[in-house]
Order: structure tokens, then sequence, then C-alpha cells
């Protein structure tokens, strides 16, 4: 990975230069967002800088032209999002700079990134492997949608003021402990859960983001186990705009989503440097749900 990249950049007839992406007004992040047709809203940013670092191109009148972040989750893993250049730029090669800014950052970590189309040439050049596809599903969910009981049988609120048993469970899926994550999300979420024998074996979170809610992280051992707590998560959302990105390409889980009303909307692939994405094999820990394109 580069070790030393410039501090600033000409891209056609700008100059522009790093500065901490904690340092700008949220307003200038979320007009750049916009400019992409990016769904986050000024408190999604302000969700990400919290448990994120990351880099702005800024002009000499303060312009925010692109934007990447990376985020830590324990020592050795970490991935990376937000990575969006102004349209008008993109041809230019600042995504390659910004990018090769925030790996110098990362320093050793595994890293893992979700791609659009159009980055996915600029990351697999930087030495990124592709590991998967994921699936954006989202949608209204119809007025008066109701979920059959037996759907959601022993699945069961989980409270929120002590996250280390889905904190466990959430990393056992992941392959890195993201506590810090599920702390603040738990600020503004609902969860459930499936347990057996005494034990936490699934959960799901639903949380405000974007147009309306996001599910994720969602965390099963079996695709089934996976439709219950979305099922769970979707009881009473009849005319909410509701989101959920996965790598099931099909059955059950799929299967519901469509049925009540998140149809697939678009696909980005994963790619991971340093080490293979955790697979999702059923009877263990996986991750159907994620929890953020930039969190993973």
């Amino acid at each position: 990975m580069p070790q030393t990249t410039p501090r600033t950049i000409r891209l056609d007839a700008y100059e522009l230069a790093g500065q901490d992406i904690a340092t700008v007004d949220v307003g200038r992040l979320h007009e750049l967002s916009v400019g992409v047709r990016w769904p986050h809203r000024p408190a999604d940013w302000d969700v990400l800088r919290a448990l994120g670092h990351g880099i702005v191109a800024l002009d000499e009148i303060g312009r925010v032209f692109s934007s990447a972040m990376w985020f830590p989750h324990g020592e050795s893993c970490a991935t990376i999002g937000m990575v969006i250049t102004s349209p008008r730029l993109q041809t230019h090669g600042g995504g390659r700079w910004i990018m090769e800014r925030i790996l110098a950052e990362c320093g050793t970590r595994r890293l893992l990134l979700n791609s659009t189309r159009a980055a996915y040439p600029l990351y697999v050049s930087l030495g990124f492997e592709p590991q998967g596809t994921v699936y954006q599903c989202q949608g209204f969910v119809p007025e008066g949608f109701e979920v059959d009981p037996s759907l959601t049988r022993g699945v069961e609120p989980l409270p929120l003021g002590d996250i280390y048993e889905i904190a466990a469970l959430d990393a056992a899926a992941f392959g890195a402990p993201r506590p810090e994550l599920l702390t603040l999300f738990a600020q503004t979420a609902e969860a459930c859960g499936i347990r057996r024998d005494g034990q936490l074996v699934g959960f799901a979170m639903r949380r405000p983001f974007g147009r309306g809610h996001v599910i994720g992280p969602l965390v099963a051992t079996s695709d089934e186990d996976a439709r219950a707590l979305v099922a769970e998560l979707l009881k009473g959302m009849g005319g909410a705009f509701v989101r959920l990105d996965t790598r099931q390409p099909a059955g059950p889980l799929r299967e519901f989503l469509s049925k009540a009303g998140l149809v697939q909307f678009d696909t980005v692939r994963t790619l991971t440097h340093g080490g293979a994405l955790p697979p999702v094999t059923s009877g263990s820990p996986g991750t159907y749900g994620l929890a953020g394109h930039a969190l993973s």
C-alpha cells in the first residue's frame, strides 16, 4: 500500500488540499452526498464521524470536492466507506489520491469495503479482491402489512442498555469486535433476538437512516432465523420506507423482503484487502444484513 501521498493535488482547475473530516461543517458533507444521490442525512454523517476517521478535499475557498472515511473495528480490522468524489472531478484522479491517504492511515489492518460499479476498477488496482455481492433491498412497506405470527415465534425484544451479549454475537459473525458501533446504534435503535437454550443465536437492529429506516446489523445462524428477525422489526411499519442490505442471493429472507415491499434496488461489490470475508454458513453466526455500506 502507498506510504506517502502528496498533501495537495491539482484536479482540472482546482487546487485541493486534504483536511480532517471532523473539522468540516456537516452541511457541506451533506451537499457532497446529495450531489451523488446518496441518501445520507446530516444526522447520518454525524453518526459516521462519531465512529470513524476521514479526509475531505477542499479547494481554496472551502468547497468540499471529495471525501473518504475509515472505521476501526478492534486493532486489526477496518472498513472503508463514504468515498465520494464530486461528479465534475470523477475522471481526474481525485478518488485515487484520497484513497491512498486513507490506506496510509489504516496501516496493516485487514480492510473491507463495498464498491459501486464506478469505483470498482480503482479498488482492484489498489490490491482489493472481490468477495461477494451486496443486494440493496428497499421500499415502502405496504399499508396494513401483516406478519404471519408463525414467522416470529421465538423472537423476543432485546433491551439495549447492555450490549455485551449482542456485541459478542456480532463479533463472531463479522470477524472483529464492534462494541462502539453497536453502543451508538443502541441510542436510536430497536432490537430483537432469538435464543436457544438460553443463548442468544440471532439479533437484528432497526434505526432511522436516510429516507426512513434501515435494518442492520442482522446476525443469524440460518436464513429462516434472519427472516424471523426481520419480520418482527417490520411489524407496525406499514407505509414506512425501510432498507436492508444483504449478501444473501436467494432464499427465505430475500423472498420475504420482496413480499414486504423491500425489492432489490441496486447492487454493490464487497472487496477485502488482507483477508477473506467471513463466510455465512448455516448453523454458525453469520451476517445476513449489513450495519451499513460504510460499516459492513
